[in-house]
């Protein structure tokens, strides 16, 4: 299955080889500030609450933008739509999380971040338009390993916190990220051609004003509630934006004051998890093409479930524990995220992709919003609370599977790769 992986990433051809080629140049910088992002907060003075604070304002930013996604990608095109909000959305928010110094910094930048929703939309029409459904899996798959290819990075980060200690770190880490991220969005644009349905939906669009294109998403609504497959796929996607949220958010908090890990050693964490989610990627996701999705993502949900009871009950300095938790999220993690992505694409009409993507993520925004703040609060009062909030959302999760299961196998299976 790994050679079929292999294979797939040697006969890509046109937008979806230039979105998984250039996507390390976002992924490493990415993934090398995220795991400090919280400490580098509280660093500047940021409490628990006001990092839910942050997070929740931002996901409010993003319901608009989010909302609006469909039509600006459809009037733009995916192409132009997808550099002119990826420069905003990540190249300005990286310089003012560079320089920040109090809250409001974080604020600013994270309402200006929140144009990001734009290009998710966009990047993914662009990625999946145009391909062969049958290669979905594998493309989704080597979308995740670019960006875990950062794993090679993570201890340098470790090592320069070690050295000229976390906030000098952290900002020169966002500064190579502006750098890095700003020439993947220009590289990117060279490369990409606009989809065949993206043509379609600009000339479709011409002269259509904001408010009768805002009219039509009632329809698109309708046709989107009417369908339980989508309802149960966007209520999985809310059960893993939330449980993202809270890992990517609290997971170091947690770790640097119950568990006592150094801030130099938690570069290591996020090295195994990648190298584990990597293998997972490599040689369990592409056996999952041609299979039923109910088993293998129950089985995830359950192995995610079992990590964050390790990670709760881990009694200080207990740091092969803590690698053991973070081994096995990593593993179903890669599972669930392949799997979820693959159930969002053929699961949508491919005639209005664009909108029902765009109320998609409007409801998965909604529904994570306020998590921000309330694990900001419950992390206030003791740092494991938010993670048995995802013990929780993970139980949900697996109801959720079991509900996709009874409705049918109409969209729940992709014939399997050559």
């Amino acid at each position: 299955m790994s050679l079929s992986l292999i294979g797939t990433l040697r006969d890509l051809r046109g937008n979806a080889r230039a979105a998984v080629f250039t996507e390390p140049l976002w992924g490493i910088p990415f993934n090398l500030y995220t795991p400090y992002v919280s400490l580098y907060m509280l660093a500047l003075g940021v409490s628990h609450s006001q990092i839910g604070l942050v997070i929740t304002v931002a996901l409010s930013g993003q319901i608009v933008f989010a909302l609006l996604s469909g039509i600006i990608t459809d009037k733009l095109g995916r192409k132009r739509a997808t550099l002119v909000f990826d420069l905003l959305a990540w190249t300005i928010p990286c310089l003012l999380w560079a320089s920040a110094q109090s809250l409001e910094w974080f604020l600013i930048a994270g309402l200006i971040n929140s144009l990001r929703r734009v290009p998710d939309n966009s990047w993914t029409c662009i990625l999946v338009e145009d391909a062969d459904p049958k290669d979905l899996v594998h493309i989704w798959s080597w979308v995740y390993l670019a960006g875990q290819f950062s794993a090679f990075f993570a201890p340098l980060a470790g090592l320069l916190i070690d050295r000229f200690s976390l906030v000098p770190t952290v900002r020169g880490l966002y500064l190579f990220a502006c750098i890095m991220m700003t020439a993947k969005f220009l590289i990117m644009n060279y490369l990409v051609t606009e989809t065949t349905q993206g043509r379609v939906r600009m000339e479709q669009t011409r002269g259509r004003s904001l408010g009768s294109m805002l009219a039509e998403y009632h329809g698109v609504a309708r046709k989107l509630l009417a369908s339980p497959h989508t309802l149960y796929t966007i209520g999985l996607m809310v059960v893993l934006s939330i449980i993202t949220m809270v890992q990517s958010s609290f997971w170091a908090i947690l770790v640097t004051e119950r568990i006592h890990l150094p801030p130099g050693q938690i570069a290591i964490y996020p090295f195994a998890r990648s190298l584990v989610m990597m293998a997972s990627l490599f040689f369990v996701a592409p056996r999952l093409s041609g299979i039923f999705f109910g088993r293998p993502m129950a089985l995830a949900f359950g192995g995610f479930l079992l990590s964050q009871v390790l990670l709760v009950a881990i009694p200080p300095h207990g740091y092969a524990l803590l690698l053991l938790s973070t081994l096995l999220e990593g593993g179903c993690y890669a599972v669930l995220g392949t799997q979820i992505d693959r159930l969002a694409v053929i699961n949508v009409d491919s005639q209005e992709r664009a909108r029902i993507i765009a109320i998609a993520h409007v409801i998965v925004i909604a529904c994570t919003a306020p998590f921000g703040w309330i694990a900001g609060i419950l992390s206030e009062k003791n740092p494991i609370n938010p993670f048995v909030l995802n013990m929780a959302l993970l139980v949900l999760g697996v109801v959720f599977v079991y509900r996709l299961r009874r409705v049918g196998p109409t969209m729940a299976v992709v014939p399997k790769s050559s």
